[in-house]
């Protein structure tokens, strides 16, 4: 690496931001303007610094882009399900970056039909993706969103499955997912407001008229709610719902009655989550209404779905969250997760006495019910993985339990589940709390403090880090590397508490649980402070910026993947996407109080003049979610404030969004990057 390589200097112009009788001083705010050909030349320029003092690195990472292909079957395909008449598989071909969605008339033995060959699709962009693919009940219409910008504003197209034509209509702006009612001939989407992305309004369409005559059926006022809507797994109800972070709401409609009115389920209730599922004559209600923060099942009839009508089916408990459920013609089967681990109990309508649990032996796992479209089917379909064992879809007769694995994850060359080492460790948390820890690691490691070790967590929005199989991760185990993953508190990990007490003004638990973590793996002399890495994106390349700034000596080096540090100026800005909505998460900075306790945290606000550790941090252009400047303006002052002169280097993607390339090869070069990020630190060469 050649030091005499001058890092960029961002300009200065210093803004000042008042808000609260406090004056903060952004000297980077101009980068924002988007369409600046000094913020591109700026960007520009960090990627050639990059480039640059990685160039020793390039061959490394071509042979770790080919390891990691190499361990990935190209000419793979999902397992078949069946609905409606029809088979549906997705599978890939040798060589090619994108899915083909194919489907086959009542046997696997019937001739294919290509529904999408993305692969033809993406020809000449750099960014596709395809999503909400809806066959209509008839089987003739296929509604589906495509996005090749990369900033989740998807257009929905309409294909005749007979013909294979593609109707001219483009709805544009939309979340991608549409719904058909009954008739064949409805479509209803979710459009997003232009300037917040924001997804505020259901509208319908009429196959073969004019999108300008498309009917507005339902308006979300409330800046901080999103809308979307879908059918019932029964077919009987559309349903349109509307949630924020903490409060939701639903409104029905039978689907064979598309000119009809949608009627509320049960009115917003500030606080109250609910969510609902139709079967025979019955609404099923998941909800934390009366402080059932774990939340409980209830019933009500579909004709009374007012809360005075909703009666109690699964009590609440304190130690059991209630993550989902899914309902069977004859059966039951509900999503717990207690100790951190997640469970699947299965009951009988008509025997709800004979309720039992799949059992799972491994002490760290993750398993999750699959794709179950069919209404009237005693298998239900679930998917289990470790972080040594690879990802199995798993076919489970209810009746019999009978248990058939439909295909387990390949992993091509000379993989070895046994040769690596799971474990579950807990970390005292700096208020008494213990914090489980994950982690992998080679066999016959020794626990000397010499091993490098990366620390993965995200840490908010009540989103679980699950335990889950990476083949890309092999690479570093292979080469030395503990992998490690922290179940801070701001996910759901232990609980709805478990989130509670990692947001608003307990979110700094999220980053005292992360260093009592680092600090946990030091001191149990899985490694030390000469080889901890941290690793996080989005919200958890916030938590990358605070321990950055919070203890600097703990780490070696920092991956922060598009990280949100510009805490206090982006949640001041409602036309940004997503913050309106966000409030109920971070806060709402408008008030005093909240202003002043994000600011005390806010990663960009608190760089100091201090020693840093090496930092890899990578972005793209087209990102909604978080914005390029964000992470830009946190390098440019880093650049000019920490006193140290380890590696500080700045990605940008000019070409992608939140998500990184689109394609399953281009991805991969994204994370030999941060591999020979790692490595180099390491001196491991090849």
């Amino acid at each position: 690496m050649d030091q005499h390589i001058k890092a960029p200097i961002a300009k200065i112009i210093p803004t000042q931001l008042k808000k609260h009788n406090n004056t903060r001083t952004d000297n980077y705010f101009w980068m924002n303007e988007r369409e600046n050909p000094e913020v591109i030349e700026y960007l520009n320029a960090e990627n050639d610094y990059y480039k640059e003092m990685t160039a020793h690195t390039q061959d490394f990472q071509k042979l770790l882009f080919e390891e990691m292909k190499s361990r990935i079957k190209e000419d793979d395909s999902s397992v078949p399900y069946f609905y409606n008449e029809y088979w549906y598989l997705t599978r890939f071909e040798t060589g090619k970056d994108y899915p083909i969605y194919t489907r086959k008339k009542e046997s696997l033995d019937a001739i294919e039909e290509i529904i999408f060959d993305c692969n033809e699709m993406a020809e000449g962009h750099t960014y596709f993706h395809l999503k909400g693919i809806n066959v209509s009940e008839d089987n003739n219409w296929v509604a589906f969103g495509v996005d090749t910008v990369s900033r989740r504003e998807y257009t929905i197209q309409i294909k005749n499955l007979k013909t294979g034509e593609t109707l001219s209509d483009k709805i544009e702006k939309t979340t991608g997912n549409s719904t058909w009612a009954s008739d064949n001939k409805t479509l209803y989407y979710s459009r997003k407001d232009e300037v917040t992305l924001r997804a505020d309004k259901i509208f319908k369409h009429q196959i073969a008229t004019d999108i300008e005559a498309d009917e507005l059926v339902y308006f979300e006022k409330d800046d901080t709610f999103n809308t979307f809507i879908y059918k019932e797994k029964s077919r009987k109800y559309l349903v349109i719902g509307s949630e924020s972070t903490l409060t939701s709401e639903y409104r029905i409609l039978e689907a064979d009655n598309p000119n009809g009115t949608f009627r509320i389920f049960q009115q917003r209730i500030r606080g109250v989550e609910y969510s609902i599922s139709h079967y025979n004559a019955h609404f099923y209600i998941m909800t934390n209404l009366d402080d059932a923060y774990n939340f409980k099942l209830m019933q009500c009839p579909e004709n009374q779905t007012d809360v005075e009508h909703w009666k109690e089916l699964i009590a609440h408990k304190n130690d059991v969250l209630l993550e989902g459920i899914d309902i069977f013609k004859d059966y039951l089967v509900v999503s717990e997760r207690s100790n951190g681990l997640s469970k699947l109990k299965i009951q009988s309508w008509n025997q709800p006495e004979q309720m039992y649990y799949l059992p799972f032996e491994s002490e760290t796992y993750n398993a999750y019910i699959s794709v179950n479209i069919d209404f009237d089917t005693e298998i239900l379909r679930y998917v289990y993985q470790s972080l040594n064992t690879p990802s199995s879809v798993i076919d489970f007769n209810m009746r019999t339990k009978e248990k058939t694995v439909k295909k387990e994850q390949e992993v091509l060359g000379d993989f070895d589940k046994d040769n690596y080492t799971e474990e579950r460790i807990l970390a005292t948390a700096k208020d008494g709390v213990k914090v489980p820890i994950s982690l992998i690691y080679k066999k016959g490691l020794q626990k000397n403090g010499k091993n490098p070790l990366l620390l993965y967590a995200y840490g908010s929005y009540g989103i679980t880090m699950e335990p889950y199989f990476s083949t890309t991760r092999l690479s570093l185990l292979d080469r030395g590397f503990v992998y490690a993953i922290a179940h801070v508190r701001g996910g759901e990990d232990m609980g709805r508490e478990w989130y509670e007490n990692g947001k608003l003004f307990k979110k700094k638990n999220t980053f005292t649980d992360f260093i009592a973590c680092s600090e946990y793996v030091i001191e149990q002399k899985y490694t030390s402070t000469e080889h901890l890495y941290a690793e996080g994106g989005s919200a958890g390349g916030m938590l990358m910026g605070v321990i950055a700034n919070e203890a600097p000596d703990l780490y070696n080096g920092v991956i922060a993947q598009v990280p949100f540090v510009d805490v206090v100026t982006t949640m001041l800005d409602d036309s940004i996407p997503l913050t309106t909505g966000e409030y109920d998460e971070w806060g709402n900075p408008n008030e005093k109080e909240f202003y002043d306790y994000m600011l005390s945290y806010s990663p960009y606000d608190n760089v100091k003049a201090q020693d840093y550790p090496n930092m890899y941090v990578s972005t793209g252009f087209h990102d909604s979610q978080v914005q390029y400047w964000e992470p830009a303006k946190w390098i440019a002052k880093l650049r000019t404030l920490k006193t140290n002169n380890k590696q500080l280097f700045l990605n940008i993607n000019m070409d992608t969004g939140h998500g990184g390339a689109s394609g399953r090869f281009e991805a991969l070069k994204e994370v030999a990057e941060e591999y020979t990020f790692l490595f180099d630190l390491e001196g491991i060469k090849k």
